[in-house]
């Protein structure tokens, strides 16, 4: 059974919202510049909040659809916080019909979240991903870039203590 954990709150600071504010002061004459505020909004926080996208949005005179659009569009942006261990699964074909989907649902079990979420401790993320390109290893999971392969869902519970999990 897969438990839901709400919307974490938005804990943006004022030397963030600063660092924004200078980006877009910077860029705001440009709206071909858009994608590349959005770039460095997410190295500032992390990821893409509706608030930040928001602020975007006005400071650079553009409207909420089109900043959300690329957000969601381009792989590269999220939308959602991550942890301090980023778990990505990969759902691809290869690991897919190789038991994936199992792992993934294991995950999301023992973590208490879905795709695309974090532990309310901000110590776990995460994310379904499609092909990461390690077919060969199928099927994989990343814990912060690190490739894990050839698992099942029996593996997860290792994975997650050698990344400091504790039930």
């Amino acid at each position: 059974m897969q438990k839901k954990i709400g919307k974490l709150p938005f804990k943006g600071t004022e030397e963030q919202k600063n660092r924004l504010d200078a980006v877009i002061a910077e860029n705001k004459h440009d709206k071909s510049r858009l994608m590349a505020v959005m770039q460095q909004a997410q190295d500032i926080y992390g990821y893409l909040p509706v608030e930040v996208q928001e602020m975007i949005a006005e400071g650079m005179d553009v409207p909420m659809e089109k900043v959300y659009g690329v957000a969601t569009f381009y792989a590269q942006f999220s939308l959602s916080p991550k942890g301090d261990t980023d778990i990505s699964v990969c759902l691809g074909t290869a690991c897919y019909v190789k038991g994936s989907g199992d792992i993934f649902d294991k995950l999301s079990e023992i973590l208490g979240i879905g795709a695309e979420e974090c532990t309310p401790d901000g110590k776990f993320s995460l994310t379904a991903c499609r092909c990461i390109g390690a077919c060969g290893l199928a099927p994989v999971l990343t814990v912060n870039g690190e490739v894990y392969g050839r698992l099942t869902a029996n593996d997860v519970p290792a994975v997650l203590a050698q990344h400091g999990f504790e039930k």
